[in-house]
């Protein structure tokens, strides 16, 4: 037989096995055949070790944000502590005139219009400290935000408790005790936001119980939480500084005096008293903390 009739004998041209090309087309043509007419061809399912990779991955994520929220919480718990730590520490270095010293500065008035005096002069304080706190944050290198706001709540906290003292004197309801156990007193009325009955020996004794300590922690936090708008730039802080914390202070008084109105003692009632004692190392309770940017401390007076 003639080579032409046999056909060419070059493998290359006449082999018999299925091409790669080919072999690509025909899986497509029976996976599109089994998808359908005109439908979408499914997506291959992932492995079951992509399965396992990906849930890893999920609840390792889970797990580091419940670790960082218990961080942050600790943190911030930590910060509130610390805050009333100070607050318990300072409270008896602030300075208290006594009813004697009060009606000798202010003479000739009686018990309503010299507690409207004090309460115009912390109000005045307070916001004086809240305007010097919003110009800080306009400092081309300003301290760090929490510094600035605990520096604020300590500040004008030292001005409320001492308004706190004072009212007590005017109204004829001096705690019983020393300095410190009185300076107690007055730091669980400025939590608690009420005045100090002192016909209930109970809440003077227990000032430094476990939940007067709560409501510490709460009154800062609440401060901090008002006092965020201080910080605004462009001197905004400034200006809602003093008008938040000049409000402020104004309706803790109210609060304090409404209570202390009812179990008022007129001056003539009184029996003599003796003179508070002065703090060793007394605040200079109304300016501006000393050292803001490193830890919000107090000026002592003498400095």
């Amino acid at each position: 037989m003639r080579d032409d009739e046999r056909g060419s004998s070059d493998p290359e041209a006449a082999s018999l096995e299925r091409t790669d090309g080919a072999a690509s087309g025909d899986a497509a043509d029976a996976h599109s055949a089994t998808a359908g007419p005109g439908l979408p061809v499914p997506a291959p399912s992932p492995a079951p070790a992509a399965r396992r990779r990906a849930a890893v991955v999920r609840s390792g994520l889970k797990e580091g944000l419940r670790a960082g929220a218990r961080k942050g919480g600790s943190r911030a718990r930590a910060g509130l502590a610390y805050l009333a730590d100070r607050l318990i520490e300072t409270a008896p270095r602030i300075p208290v005139r006594d009813l004697a010293t009060l009606r000798r500065q202010f003479p000739g008035l009686g018990p309503e219009e010299l507690a409207d005096k004090l309460v115009a002069g912390a109000a005045g304080a307070s916001s004086a400290v809240g305007a010097g706190i919003g110009a800080v944050a306009m400092m081309p290198v300003p301290p760090a935000m929490p510094t600035e706001l605990a520096a604020e709540i300590t500040g004008v906290g030292a001005i409320e408790i001492k308004l706190i003292a004072e009212l007590h004197e005017v109204y004829g309801q001096r705690p019983p005790g020393n300095l410190r156990q009185r300076s107690t007193a007055y730091l669980s009325s400025w939590a608690g936001e009420r005045g100090i009955d002192v016909t209930r020996p109970a809440t003077v004794d227990g000032a430094l119980g476990g939940q007067m300590k709560r409501q510490l922690r709460q009154q800062i936090m609440k401060r901090m939480i008002r006092n965020l708008p201080n910080l605004m730039p462009f001197m905004v802080g400034a200006a809602v500084g003093a008008v938040m914390n000049r409000r402020d202070t104004k309706h803790l008084a109210e609060r304090i005096r409404k209570d202390l109105r009812g179990r008022q003692v007129p001056w003539e009632a009184l029996r003599e008293l003796p003179p508070l004692e002065e703090p060793a190392d007394p605040l200079d309770v109304g300016g501006l903390p000393k050292g803001l940017g490193r830890g919000g401390g107090f000026r002592s007076a003498s400095e």
